[in-house]
């Protein structure tokens, strides 16, 4: 096994009334990593972070960290803590002794206790906080009371589960870089799960997408986003303009009613494809200097940009553009090379457009 390799999943299978939740899931996760389980309602994220912790038994595979098996040790016995959406703090406890209690639990001198709990309130921004009560505190606070329990025992990986997800998106996003800097300034394994694609690339360094209980892609934010594999991958990670169409041969491909320059090659020659292209990766030019021509039908200000409706040619597009084209206005599309991400198009392909 990779000496790197903190956590690994192998095989696992877990269902719940005979319906696979998990099938066959293997995943290696490595030391001092930020890694996302990112997928939608009922893809399986969940369940694979509780079968890391032990709090679920799977019905076939194999858990191990650093090598060793643990499939079958309970959640204490492994070298883990989690931290939940409800941070089930103790209401009866000031911020200093729901952070000790873990550390009172294993009986340690005070001294050490206190060193280690300031330590750990000084981190996550809660020094000076030691005596209030936590229902005084904001859901922010709470949050971060809960981290600080969870680190205070210095876990070698910290399982975090839709953390954020009962705060505002201005909180929220303030958290995912606090958490961020944490897990950089302690170097320890993050396994987080979310459904928030943007939490997802800003945080991590590994996304693992995942679907129906298998995972679809594994990779940096940046190839997740710009490589998409399949078709599930290039709609869930942001949004796409996925189109059918074909390879006549490598480096060019045909859509929309037209052909493109590409910088894909390895296709069969006439081979069927899908196209991703984004929607911030369409240039918006006057009708006569574009690629395609199409007609604007609805427009919407997103604060940053305006997102444009435009049909072509029966198509629909979606446009990301820092200049707004009024419903009804006939507009020009250039699409680059570069933009044009060209998938294989499989079984599963199909059948999740079929579903669409």
């Amino acid at each position: 096994m990779d000496q790197s390799v903190v956590v690994k999943l192998q095989d696992i299978v877990v269902d719940f009334d005979e319906e696979a939740v998990l099938n066959g899931l293997s995943l290696d996760i490595h030391d001092e990593e930020f890694v996302t389980l990112l997928g939608p309602s009922g893809c399986g994220k969940t369940t694979t972070l509780r079968v890391i912790g032990g709090f679920l038994m799977p019905k076939s595979g194999s858990v191990f960290f650093d090598g060793a098996n643990v499939t079958r040790l309970p959640p204490y016995k492994r070298p883990v803590n989690t931290v939940f959406q409800r941070y089930a703090l103790f209401p009866h406890l000031n911020v200093y002794e729901n952070v000790a209690f873990g550390l009172r639990l294993k009986k340690l001198p005070e001294k050490e206790i206190r060193e280690r709990v300031l330590e750990m309130l000084e981190l996550v921004g809660l020094r000076g906080f030691e005596r209030r009560g936590t229902e005084n505190l904001s859901g922010g606070q709470q949050q971060r009371v809960a981290i600080a329990r969870a680190l205070v025992n210095r876990p070698k990986v910290l399982l975090l589960d839709e953390p954020l997800g009962a705060l505002d998106l201005k909180l929220r996003k303030e958290m995912q870089i606090e958490l961020k800097r944490i897990q950089q300034s302690l170097d320890i394994t993050f396994i987080y799960v979310t459904h928030d694609q943007e939490e997802a690339l800003t945080m991590s360094d590994t996304v693992v997408v995942m679907n129906k209980g298998i995972i679809q892609q594994i990779g940096a934010p940046e190839d997740i986003y710009n490589e998409p594999i399949n078709a599930f991958v290039a709609d869930f990670i942001g949004e796409s303009n996925i189109l059918d169409g074909t390879m006549p041969k490598d480096y060019e491909v045909e859509f929309a009613g037209r052909s493109f320059p590409c910088v894909d090659g390895g296709f069969s020659p006439n081979e069927l494809v899908q196209v991703v292209v984004r929607p911030e990766d369409i240039i918006v030019v006057p009708p006569d200097g574009g690629q395609l021509v199409g007609v604007v039908k609805a427009l919407v200000f997103k604060g940053v940009h305006y997102e444009m409706l435009v049909e072509q040619a029966g198509i629909e597009w979606m446009i990301h553009s820092t200049v707004a084209s009024q419903p009804g206005e006939l507009i020009g599309m250039n699409i680059g090379p570069d933009e044009i991400h060209i998938m294989h198009r499989t079984v599963e392909e199909y059948a999740y457009a079929e579903e669409a």
